[in-house]
């Protein structure tokens, strides 16, 4: 009884071992990694770190629907210049929900004269972020 309760337990073991390795393996590319990937950049106000998870053509809104910035070059020109003039910028993720290729982000941002809050939601479509949407 010992032996197949042994044997039982190692091949558990096993399974649980090698689920997690295809997890991790699995994961490189995840709507949450990707998040956290721009969310990194962001705080480090390293922009290629930071517009890496983007899709070439993505296109942030303020919520719901109004258009502010398209592609890549034109985040790369506006968030250059606004990680340049606020070196204290920093945001602290509060909460993140992952709903399929949706990811919601609250953030409490500081560095920027009065904290605020805002919620960031991120659609994932290719293993890139495509669309974002702020609401402050």
């Amino acid at each position: 009884m010992k032996k197949i309760l042994f044997l039982i337990l190692c091949s558990s073991n096993v399974l649980f071992a090698q689920k997690q390795t295809a997890i991790t393996n699995s994961s490189a590319e995840t709507p949450e990694v990707l998040a956290q990937k721009q969310l990194d950049g962001y705080n480090a106000r390293n922009i290629d770190a930071f517009l890496e998870p983007y899709a070439e053509n993505v296109e942030i809104y303020n919520f719901p629907n109004t258009l502010r910035m398209k592609g890549k070059e034109e985040m790369r020109k506006s968030y250059d210049a606004y990680f340049k003039k606020t070196p204290n910028l920093h945001c602290e993720l509060k909460n993140r929900i992952i709903q399929g290729n949706t990811v919601i982000d609250k953030e409490y941002i500081t560095g920027v004269g009065n904290p605020f809050e805002a919620v960031a939601i991120y659609q994932i479509e290719n293993n890139k972020i495509k669309k974002a949407y702020f609401i402050r």
